[in-house]
């Protein structure tokens, strides 16, 4: 009786553990294949650091100027830029060599479509768009526009950073080039707006 007792209570405790462990195994699956069915299309070129050394060279010391915009620049800033400003606080990065300013660099962080982007936006010492580097871009890679495409801006005017203007358009990546302009066009509105300059 006790033998046969013992052995019931071993069936059901070898029972409960085949159960855990086919749940254990099941849980398993399911987290794999969530994790296979999600694109990773999450992509962080540069950090902070590296994408400093790349506005303004390794050997450059950087300052972070951080301006306050009151509600008269907010609005001629959204003005001149066409875009809407949704903090009253801008950070400009300000790289120097050997005490002589090189420029101003913005990081700016805005959603595509439905995730973010995160770009560099460099400014020489008189203003004028010099670079855009691409940080991080979380949207299908297909999406993401490229340095060349950048490249047409370089140098121009705010008033013809548009595509009524000079600027081509991207088939297929519209989105992701209407982003790129804004921001670009809101570093140049917020450098014009407080007249900056560094002596």
């Amino acid at each position: 009786m006790v033998a046969d007792f013992l052995k019931s209570i071993m069936f059901a405790t070898l029972s409960i553990k085949m159960k855990f462990l086919k749940s254990c195994y099941l849980l398993l699956f399911l987290i794999l294949s969530l994790a296979m069915a999600i694109p990773a299309y999450a992509k962080i070129y540069y950090s902070k650091q590296e994408a400093m050394e790349l506005a303004f060279g390794s050997e450059a010391t950087v300052e972070m100027m951080s301006l306050f915009l009151t509600d008269s620049d907010v609005e001629k800033i959204q003005q001149l830029a066409r875009v809407k400003v949704d903090s009253a606080l801008f950070t400009f990065y300000v790289g120097k060599k050997a005490g002589e300013l090189i420029g101003y660099a913005a990081i700016e962080t805005h959603k595509v479509r439905t995730k973010p982007e995160t770009l560099l936006i460099v400014l020489n010492a008189q203003g004028q768009l010099t670079q855009v580097q691409t940080l991080a871009f979380h949207e299908p890679p297909e999406y993401q526009p490229s340095q060349r495409w950048y490249a047409q801006m370089f140098n121009l005017p705010l008033e013809d950073i548009s595509f009524r203007a000079k600027i081509q358009g991207i088939s297929g990546a519209t989105l992701s080039s209407r982003s790129a302009i804004d921001s670009v066009r809101k570093v140049l509105a917020v450098y014009q707006t407080l007249k900056i300059r560094e002596t």
